[in-house]
């Protein structure tokens, strides 16, 4: 999959749209106001279907049909081909629309609670995705607030399943605070012949992201209750940035060192991390690798980074920097 957002050929616009603020990529078009599902789709040009079809071989003497193998195709637009092959799948995969990822999306976060944040699509459209902002805040220590949002992501390729990610945005400085979907309960809907029905289920999610979303607010509360001094920073980011396993790399070592450095100085000087209550604390080294993750990954374009971030090295730091915290605080229970 490439790691840019899918241009819409017809219209040469990227497959994104925001609401409020500008988002902290700086990508997609602005709305004056929050959108339903329905409008995040159109303004985001996702408001296209994906269908399942026969895969056939090139031979000397004509084509051959490849038994069980199907690919997922979409409508092309612009200069496109009729139909762009998003992926190859197997014969019990069912597609998802992204009106009915959408949907299942309203009803899990409440079609009058949620804010649209922004919605758009990776590659050519293989991996789709929504960011709602839910209603209230956690208030960590003192003004240091954090908004609650979920992340849903559908792809067409056959690479995942329907999944919902949580991804608290500290507002003082816009770091997505993610966490890995192993870590408490997950929604995850895998791309089988009861997918809808499974979607139908949302009692379950809801009670999920209550339960996970208080999880979250006493992780992050521990974490300013909790004092580092230098050694144990520098302890705490060697586990986070890992050496390479090769120790002939000398680039990869290099490259971990100087993201070791740049958390360590962050943790002192990062945006927020001076504030009373915050200062010294696992919640400032926490966001000191957040903070270089969003925002100071500089050789990588804004949708290469937001790529990056949710899916791909940066959700992996991200997720690992939350882990070894909550390590730390269950070590000093």
């Amino acid at each position: 999959m490439a790691h840019e957002l899918w241009i819409d050929t017809a219209s040469g616009t990227a497959s994104m749209f925001y609401v409020d603020e500008e988002p902290w990529h700086g990508l997609g078009t602005k709305l004056a106001n929050p959108a339903t599902s329905v409008e995040a789709i159109k303004a985001a040009n996702l408001d296209w279907e994906v269908s399942k079809q026969a895969l056939f071989v090139q031979q000397h003497d004509g084509y051959s049909l490849v038994d069980n193998r199907y690919a997922v195709t979409r409508p092309g637009t612009g200069t496109e081909p009729d139909n762009v092959v998003l992926g190859v799948v197997g014969k019990g995969y069912t597609p998802l629309q992204n009106r009915e990822a959408f949907a299942f999306f309203d009803h899990v976060v409440g079609k009058q609670a949620a804010v649209y944040h922004t919605a758009g699509a990776l590659g050519s459209g293989e991996r789709v995705w929504i960011l709602a902002k839910l209603p209230g805040t956690i208030q960590v220590i003192g003004d240091d607030v954090t908004d609650k949002y979920l992340l849903l992501s559908n792809s067409h390729d056959g690479s995942s399943a329907v999944q919902v990610k949580f991804t608290p945005i500290r507002v003082v400085c816009n770091n997505t605070l993610t966490m890995a979907l192993s870590e408490g309960e997950t929604i995850r809907v895998p791309h089988t012949q009861d997918v809808r029905i499974m979607l139908q289920r949302t009692e379950r999610a809801l009670g999920i992201i209550n339960r996970r979303y208080n999880d979250i607010s006493q992780v992050f509360k521990a974490m300013a209750r909790h004092q580092l001094d230098q050694e144990k920073v520098r302890q705490y980011l060697a586990r986070v940035f890992p050496a390479p396993n090769d120790p002939e790399d000398q680039y990869g070592l290099r490259r971990t060192m100087e993201q070791r450095a740049l958390a360590e100085l962050l943790f002192d000087q990062g945006k927020g991390n001076r504030m009373h209550g915050v200062s010294g604390t696992l919640w400032a080294a926490y966001n000191g690798v957040t903070e270089l993750i969003d925002h100071r990954q500089t050789k990588q374009t804004p949708d290469q980074r937001l790529s990056s971030i949710w899916y791909g090295d940066g959700y992996l730091t991200k997720a690992r920097a939350y882990r070894e915290a909550t390590t730390l605080l269950k070590k000093a229970a």
